[in-house]
């Protein structure tokens, strides 16, 4: 993938927890009430020794409940494209060293793949032929073994988000990147946010130049609206919502993110270079030559 997919999918489970706790854990969900109050944790745990490793929590959350129960829940996003890279050995002491450190047994671990994860081990047991001692589970979800046909026309924001990293037949990918369009549209009011999640729509679909042309001829409307974000948001400072979302949703965007970027700039939205350069962290003289050459 082109961009960081820890800090993508940390500032998607931070803007919208009940949207993702909703798709990435719905068992969960069914079972709280929409009164919950989420509040993000520091992500690092304290040190036992100062020589240790900080142990890195990708996205706790504590759910705090309308009758005064406390529940922490533990979101693990798993950035790499692959999978055997996570340890279920690891998960199972972040929530060990989170449940103490709240001085709670409320934790709940869920873990997000991005590609398939069928070696992954599903739990561990740790014990001998006598008994079983220890037993680590988590919630599991993997993106590409979900229907992305089922969310199409889905309110859940972070479930249209992520309609690229589902599963669909090849034929439907247009279709799939414009009811993500249609969806930010529809459910996402906030201009910096909706500039913000258009690059995490645009990020994971990877459309070709010629599936780019494709989509433009084939999905006008859906074009007009993005383009109609830009244009209606100008004078109230769309380039400051821009570079704000750059920001904050691809801190460890690479090159090749920030030229895709800039292009979908140029196609979608009447800034100039020096605007588009300052958004996307690219040099003006690259920007100009990326105008030169589309």
């Amino acid at each position: 993938m082109p961009s960081s997919h820890d800090q993508n999918f940390k500032n998607l489970v931070l803007d919208y927890p009940r949207e993702a706790r909703a798709l990435f854990a719905p068992e969960q969900a069914a079972c709280l009430d929409d009164g919950v109050v989420f509040t993000p944790l520091r992500e690092e745990q304290l040190k036992d020794r100062l020589s240790d490793r900080f142990l890195e929590l990708d996205i706790p959350l504590l759910l705090e409940c309308p009758d005064g129960r406390r529940e922490a829940l533990l979101f693990v996003v798993e950035q790499h494209t692959d999978p055997a890279r996570f340890s279920v050995h690891k998960l199972g002491r972040y929530c060990l060293s989170l449940a103490e450190l709240l001085k709670t047994d409320r934790v709940v671990p869920v873990v997000v793949f991005l590609r398939q994860a069928r070696k992954v081990p599903a739990q561990i047991i740790l014990g001998n032929e006598i008994r079983d001692y220890i037993t680590v589970n988590y919630i599991r979800c993997v993106l590409p073994e979900l229907e992305g046909q089922q969310y199409v026309n889905s309110n859940n924001l972070v479930a249209r988000l992520n309609l690229l990293n589902m599963r669909w037949p090849p034929e439907l990918k247009l279709a799939m990147y414009a009811s993500a369009i249609r969806g930010l549209a529809s459910l996402e009011k906030h201009p910096d946010r909706r500039v913000k999640y258009f690059a995490f729509i645009d990020i994971y679909a990877e459309l070709t130049n010629n599936e780019r042309t494709l989509f433009e001829q084939y999905y006008q409307e859906e074009g007009r609206v993005m383009a109609g974000f830009a244009e209606r948001y100008e004078s109230i400072g769309l380039e400051k919502g821009i570079r704000r979302g750059m920001e904050q949703g691809m801190e460890e965007g690479s090159l090749r993110a920030r030229r895709e970027t800039a292009g979908n700039l140029m196609r979608m939205t009447a800034l100039d270079d020096t605007a588009i350069a300052a958004a996307t962290g690219l040099p003006l003289d690259e920007v100009q030559r990326l105008r030169r050459d589309s």
